[in-house]
This record gives structure tokens, sequence and C-alpha cells, in this order.
């Protein structure tokens, strides 16, 4: 009854800023009220 999200080599094997970017891009489609669940 659960969802997740599993981030890893995308976004820890970069540069830190770039990492962070992707990581922040990500938590932005999540904090998105207009995106529902398809």
């Amino acid at each position: 009854g659960g969802c997740g999200l599993i981030m890893g080599r995308k976004a820890f094997q970069r540069p830190l800023k770039d990492g962070i970017e992707i990581l922040q891009s990500v938590q932005e489609v999540y904090l998105t009220e207009e995106i529902t669940v398809a």
C-alpha cells in the first residue's frame, strides 16, 4: 500500500551541484498538484 522512488546513480554519480539539481527537479514534480497518478 505504498509508493516510492529510487534515486541513485543518476544523481549521486554526478558533481554535487548537478545531482542536487536532479533531486530538486524530481521534488518539484511530486509537489506539483496538477500532476496526478496515471
